[in-house]
């Protein structure tokens, strides 16, 4: 359902299956958010990085995926459907007015099509593929636009609510690469877990929910060299679950 989101074809017997809600900056030609075409480029519409890093690792390891094909300024697919936040009318310091100005109706209307078809569809692929583990690919920025005096030196974070069995495996894989990584930081997967906590926690189905800093992916050779990081932890985290 190319408005909403695209799939990557994977095997069943990788036992991993990708969600990743913020890997597009795309706005359909028929909503108009109101803001500079400049702003699509920047974290609050897009996770930089993230649609390449994607494809890099999914190939790597055969599985399926399903990979946003909004901006998250046109839904944030990464809230709950009833969160006022899923239609952000502002984000790190930018006005969204286009959002700001749904009404009760026009915002069910913008859920219907594309919150409920891409949370549906990603229920959906879980029952049918089966897989062990899901992963999610997530990136964020280095500084805040509105908190830039407070620096986020983490190289990459792993998230998590109440289960952690395949965070507690994968952290120290990746600090053994000599990365810095945050335990439930730059945020924590307890305050805002929102896709994790419904196709994996409320299944009883481990997780990782893998956070990079965007300015470590944004290029290609970025993106490859944390492929060939992120691939082996990810299988061995799968492994060492079963």
């Amino acid at each position: 359902m190319q408005d909403v989101y695209r799939e990557i074809a994977g095997d069943s017997a990788s036992g991993l299956m990708l969600i990743a809600d913020h890997a597009s900056n795309r706005v359909p030609e028929d909503i108009d958010l109101g803001v500079h075409p400049s702003i699509l480029d920047k974290h609050v519409a897009v996770d930089i990085g993230v649609d390449r890093l994607s494809e890099l690792v999914t190939e790597a390891l055969g599985c399926p995926a399903i990979i946003a094909n909004i901006s998250r300024l046109v839904v944030d697919l990464h809230r709950e459907h009833d969160n006022p936040a899923a239609t952000p009318v502002h984000s790190d310091g930018h006005h969204v007015p286009a959002n700001a100005a749904l009404d009760e109706v026009t915002r069910a209307a913008r859920m219907d099509r594309f919150w409920h078809p891409y949370h549906g569809r990603a229920s959906t692929m879980i029952d049918m593929f089966a897989p062990q583990m899901l992963f999610t690919l997530h990136s964020f920025t280095p500084q805040l636009e509105t908190r830039n005096d407070e620096a986020r030196p983490w190289h990459a974070g792993i998230l998590y609510n109440q289960d952690d069995r395949a965070p507690r495996i994968a952290l120290p894989k990746l600090k053994a690469l000599g990365l810095h990584v945050g335990d439930n930081e730059p945020y924590s997967g307890r305050e805002l877990n929102a896709t994790m906590n419904l196709h994996a926690e409320a299944r009883g189905l481990p997780y990782l929910a893998i956070e990079v800093r965007n300015d470590l992916i944004a290029d290609e050779e970025g993106a490859r060299k944390w492929a060939e990081w992120l691939v082996p932890v990810i299988a061995e985290t799968r492994d060492a679950l079963s």
